[in-house]
C-alpha cells in the first residue's frame, strides 16, 4: 500500500496586479521579500516504493541513486568542478543529451541563521520568458540562438546533504494534475539582475509526491523548462516530520543545469 502524509505547503495567490520576489533586498544577503503566500495543508504520497515511482519521461520528474565523494560544506569551493563531472555523467547516463552546462549550486539548510532556507513556495523556476532569457544570460546571443533552434531544457538536480532528510522534505506537483489557470506569473528581482518564475495558485486536484528519508547518495532530477513541452513541474519544501524521534536539520543542494538534446530524439524520456 502507498503511504500517504499531511503536510503545510504555501501556495501564490492570483492578485490583479503583477507580484515578485525581491532576493537579497536592499543589499542584505538572505533578505527575501515575498508575494503573499497562503498556507495550505495537502495529502502526499510517498514514492519509495518500487511500484509507485515516477518517471522524467512521464512526470518531468524521477529518484534516482547518486553516489559522489565531494563535501559541499566543508571543501569551499574545491568541490565544484568534480560536482559538475559527476551531475553531468549522472545526466548523460539517463537523458539522450549532447551537452550539459551546470551553471548554478544552492546549498539550502533549514536554520533561521541561514542564508538560503529551503523554498517554501510553491513554484517553477521559470517561465518561458524566464528561461529564454536565462538561456541568452548563459549564451550570449548568437549560441542562445542556435541552442533555441534544436530542443534545449533546464533541469534541476537535488539531493541532501549529510544526513539523510527527517524533515522538510522536497515535495512535487505532478503535471497532469495541474490546469492551465493554477499558474502565476512571478517577477524574480536580484540587485544586478530580473528573472521571472512561475508561482502556483491552490487548487485541490493538485496531486502531491515525495521520496521518504532521502539519502546524500539519492537524487530527485526535475524538468524546469522544455522548450519542446515536457511540462515544467512545481515544487517546494513540505513542512512535516518524516521521522519525529530522529530529528536532523535539512540540508541540501540544488543543481541548475542546462541542457542540449540531440536533434533526431524529440522525447528526452526516450
Amino acid at each position: 500500500m502507498t503511504a500517504t502524509a499531511i503536510a503545510t505547503v504555501n501556495y501564490h495567490v492570483h492578485k490583479p496586479e503583477r507580484q515578485a520576489f525581491e532576493l537579497d533586498a536592499g543589499g542584505v544577503v538572505g533578505n527575501l521579500v515575498s508575494p503573499e503566500l497562503a498556507a495550505t495543508r495537502v495529502n502526499v504520497r510517498d514514492v519509495r516504493p518500487a511500484d509507485s515511482n515516477t518517471s522524467f519521461k512521464q512526470a518531468s520528474l524521477e529518484f534516482a541513486a547518486f553516489h559522489t565523494d565531494v563535501d559541499v560544506l566543508n571543501d569551499k569551493l574545491a568541490w565544484q568542478p568534480i560536482y559538475d563531472a559527476d551531475i553531468k555523467g549522472f545526466l548523460r547516463a539517463r537523458l539522450n543529451i549532447d551537452e550539459v552546462i551546470v551553471f548554478d549550486h544552492t546549498v539550502r539548510i533549514d536554520d533561521e541563521a541561514s542564508d538560503r532556507k529551503p523554498a517554501r513556495n510553491v513554484h517553477s523556476d521559470y517561465s518561458r520568458s524566464g528561461a529564454q532569457q536565462r538561456l541568452i544570460d548563459l549564451l550570449g546571443e548568437a549560441r542562445a540562438a542556435e541552442w533555441a533552434s534544436g530542443h534545449y531544457a533546464f533541469i534541476n538536480v537535488w539531493r541532501p546533504v549529510e544526513a539523510e532528510i527527517s524533515s522538510s522534505p522536497l515535495g512535487f506537483i505532478l503535471p497532469d494534475s495541474v490546469a492551465e489557470h493554477d499558474w502565476i506569473l512571478l517577477d524574480l528581482i536580484y540587485p544586478d539582475r530580473q528573472g521571472q518564475i512561475l508561482g502556483l495558485a491552490a487548487n485541490p486536484a493538485h496531486q502531491w509526491v515525495y521520496r521518504s528519508r532521502m539519502t546524500p547518495d539519492e537524487v530527485a532530477f526535475f524538468n524546469i523548462f522544455d522548450n519542446r513541452g515536457l511540462p515544467s513541474i512545481a515544487h517546494s519544501a513540505l513542512d512535516m516530520l518524516e521521522q519525529p524521534v530522529k530529528h536532523s536539520v535539512r540540508k541540501s543542494i540544488e543543481s541548475r543545469t542546462l541542457v542540449r538534446y540531440r536533434d533526431e530524439v524529440n522525447n528526452p524520456g526516450n
